[in-house]
């Protein structure tokens, strides 16, 4: 019997697997928005679920309703004979995809077309199925759209990405057919045929390696999995499935001879990533998909990459997904990691291919290779892009260079006199000793060691080792500095349009050539973040000399944490708002504690050593929920309790269900990112985070709230109905005595707990 099936995929993949089916003797296939229908028998059904490396699922539609009354999605459902895909007595799980006017939550859509099975059943054999949501016999899926629902089983069962070799995986993982899909791109099957290499060089959990690997052994994408969808069907054929699977069994085992042949001559699969955590996922997966003989994968960063010389390895592919930004500014953080990725491709890597997934177009340019070809694709939602390249001279771009003392003209919305944390570090020029200096260099010097000075006893008190030293304290010498331990971060403050450029250039060299004199440290442990006047994106560059070094380590109390002076535009320890961390430290022994918008989760790192019982730190940046858990192994903490959750915190408020005891809320002061559904302004959503976390805060608890918004208000109703004190002033410590505005905290309560 010929049928009618519809194989879903992610949006942007439909064209290949049109061609995929092809190959797996379908017929009159016709192509869709993510998805493609096509005909088959029995055989071309099953054969689709176990070998395509594409589709998410593969569902035999039964019947098309049209949503003119109340009851039409029942009778619809209702009409179907159920009584020839399920036993009266067997077991079904219903998923409903879509709303409308009509069927405004999906799971009353579910639930009508589930009553509608059940008295099916009810009325011809006075008994029925019943639900189970974990392999059903009968997995049905109903989608509505347009006004009709379309009622089909689902041959599947859970999607088909989820291979079964995959038991761990990273932060944010590339689901295996998005992966297959990227590997088809970029041409791997055709290098592979060569005898090609392919090089990973941000693995992660190695899925596009175990891929990659996958093809060249011709291992079915279902091999390992343990359900599918028809396997309890009650039309299921399985003979016809035995002889599919024996099939796949046998042309495994004589695509990993061809494998083996391949890796001992110039074949090889490499794997990197400077996250060891990850990698004992990466090595946990392939062991799982039985390809630990073929794929390498070690701990390395990008700036360590190279060709591996053991063997000529004269053409392959390099293959990643890079992170791309996940919020305000991280873009400018990024382009460094582009830049020298595409540094490396050219010298490394020429005679190559490349393909770089990403959904930041403005950072793949960074790369200075223009590319053959892009391809759009969806990871979920969001937009994205492979950009396919071939590494040769033709291709190459020259990057334009700029002026690193450059001031920046400040019609970029950012006030005078505000902190550019967008900036890019520049060139530490050679320094003379105090008596070289000029009398404005000497004088800023002066100044420099008094304040150093006079913080010293409160320093040595606090035990910590992190803190600022000056902050505009000379206006013609704008700028603020911060010590952390030997080394030196300054951030140069925008000069008004009034002040010459070539003045304020010269006031910066004054500045810079006072700092080593004055702290008595070498001119390459100070870093520079200023603002330049260029165009349009390129408004930073930034040096190589400044990238290649280790995390450093400061003290805060008892914690230890990891700062970056140099690849990132933070350096991933908001100093202003140690009091704050202080005070969650005092107060939340035994207590459940809740970091949102956590950034590397400094302030969980104090109060787990505080004696937290548990806490949860929130944010959906993978970048900083990887540094803060190196700042966790760092102080020895466990994630096991302390749990660390990469999500959008409006979106995991929502769905939250527990409570907490202290919380911590410090949102940015605006961000667009893309995984956001919505722009975010802490001004206008302010109410609305606040109001969430009090409703998760336990009785007698305490909310933080904190940002750094200079013009903040804080909306007159929120005191209605909380006990709100504005504790500012007193988380101010004595480096931001002359910087008050820096941000604004509160302590909220439950009034009845106040």
């Amino acid at each position: 019997m010929i049928y009618e099936f519809f194989a879903a995929c992610p949006k942007g993949l439909e064209s290949l697997l049109f061609d995929e089916l092809h190959t797996l003797g379908a017929t009159d296939i016709r192509e869709t928005v993510a998805g493609v229908y096509f005909h088959g028998d029995h055989r071309v059904g099953y054969r689709v679920c176990l070998w395509s490396r594409l589709a998410n699922k593969v569902l035999l539609p039964l019947k098309t309703i049209s949503l003119k009354g109340n009851d039409s999605l029942y009778e619809g459902a209702a009409s179907i004979a159920w009584d020839e895909h399920i036993d009266p007595e067997g077991t079904l799980s219903v998923d409903f995809l879509g709303t409308n006017d009509q069927i405004r939550n999906t799971q009353y859509g579910a639930v009508r077309v589930k009553d509608a099975i059940v008295d099916h059943f009810r009325s011809r054999y006075q008994t029925r199925p019943s639900v189970q949501k974990q392999q059903p016999d009968l997995l049905v899926n109903a989608r509505l759209s347009k006004g009709k629902v379309v009622i089909s089983i689902d041959l599947a069962g859970y999607s088909l990405h989820r291979r079964g070799y995959r038991s761990q995986q990273g932060i944010a993982p590339l689901k295996e057919n998005l992966a297959a899909a990227i590997l088809l791109r970029a041409q791997w099957p055709a290098i592979a045929a060569n005898g090609g290499t392919i090089i990973d060089p941000m693995c992660g959990s190695a899925t596009l390696l175990i891929e990659a690997a996958m093809m060249v052994a011709d291992i079915a994408p279902g091999f390992w999995r343990s359900h599918f969808g028809f396997s309890r069907w009650r039309q299921f054929q399985p003979e016809i499935w035995a002889e599919l699977r024996q099939d796949a069994v046998a042309r495994r085992e004589k695509g990993i001879e061809t494998l083996r042949e391949l890796t001992q001559n110039t074949m090889e699969f490499r794997g990197y990533d400077n996250d060891h955590r990850v990698l004992k996922a990466a090595e946990s997966n392939i062991l799982n998909a039985g390809l630990e003989a073929f794929i390498r994968v070690v701990c390395k960063p990008v700036e360590a990459l190279s060709r591996p010389t053991h063997k000529p390895l004269s053409h392959g592919l390099l293959v990643c997904n890079p992170p791309y930004g996940e919020r305000l500014g991280e873009e400018k953080a990024l382009q460094p990691l582009y830049q020298r990725l595409g540094e490396l491709l050219k010298t490394e890597f020429t005679g190559w291919q490349a393909g770089i997934f990403t959904a930041n177009s403005e950072l793949a340019k960074k790369l200075h290779i223009r590319a053959v070809k892009k391809y759009k694709f969806y990871n979920g939602s969001l937009e994205t892009h492979l950009f396919r390249f071939e590494i040769t001279d033709e291709y190459f771009i020259q990057p334009k260079t700029t002026s690193p003392w450059k001031a920046l003209d400040t019609d970029d919305g950012v006030a005078d006199g505000a902190v550019d944390k967008t900036a890019e570090p520049a060139a530490i020029k050679q320094v003379p000793c105090y008596d070289d200096l000029s009398s404005g260099a000497q004088m800023v010097c002066n100044r420099l060691k008094k304040n150093a000075k006079q913080l010293r006893k409160w320093v040595n008190k606090q035990k910590i080792s992190s803190y600022r030293v000056y902050d505009a304290d000379m206006p013609e010498y704008a700028a603020a500095i911060d010590l952390y331990n030997e080394y030196v971060h300054v951030q140069e403050y925008a000069a008004p349009k009034t002040v010459d450029e070539n003045k304020a250039a010269h006031r910066l060299d004054e500045l810079m050539n006072a700092i080593p004199v004055a702290f008595d440290v070498l001119p390459e442990n100070i870093f520079l973040k200023q603002r330049r006047r260029n165009k349009g994106k390129e408004q930073y560059q930034r040096l190589e000399q400044q990238q290649h070094r280790a995390l450093i380590k400061v003290q805060e109390a008892s914690a230890t944490l990891l700062v970056n002076l140099w690849s990132y535009l933070d350096t991933g320890l908001f100093l202003d708002h140690r009091p704050v961390r202080r005070l969650i430290a005092q107060q939340v022994s035994g207590k459940r504690f809740l970091n949102l918008f956590c950034y590397t989760a400094s302030a969980s790192v104090q109060a787990a050593l505080a004696g937290a019982s548990a806490s949860v730190s929130v944010d959906m940046s993978a970048t900083y929920l990887k540094w803060a858990a190196d700042n966790f192994q760092a102080n020895h903490i466990s994630e096991t309790r302390h749990q660390l959750v990469a999500q959008d915190c409006m979106s995991w408020l929502n769905e939250c269900r527990q409570g907490f005891d202290l919380i911590l809320l410090d949102p940015p002061s605006f961000s667009n990112s893309k995984r956001m559904q919505d722009v975010f302004d802490v001004q206008r959503d302010h109410v609305t985070l606040v109001r969430r976390c009090m409703d998760i805060l336990t009785p007698g608890g305490t909310l933080i709230f904190s940002n750094n918004l200079r013009s903040f208000s804080l909306e007159p109703s929120l005191e209605n109905d909380y006990t709100i004190c504005d504790i500012t002033e007193q988380t101010l410590d004595p480096d931001f005595q002359r910087n008050r505005k820096i941000h604004r905290c509160y302590t909220i309560k439950h009034k009845e707990s106040a």
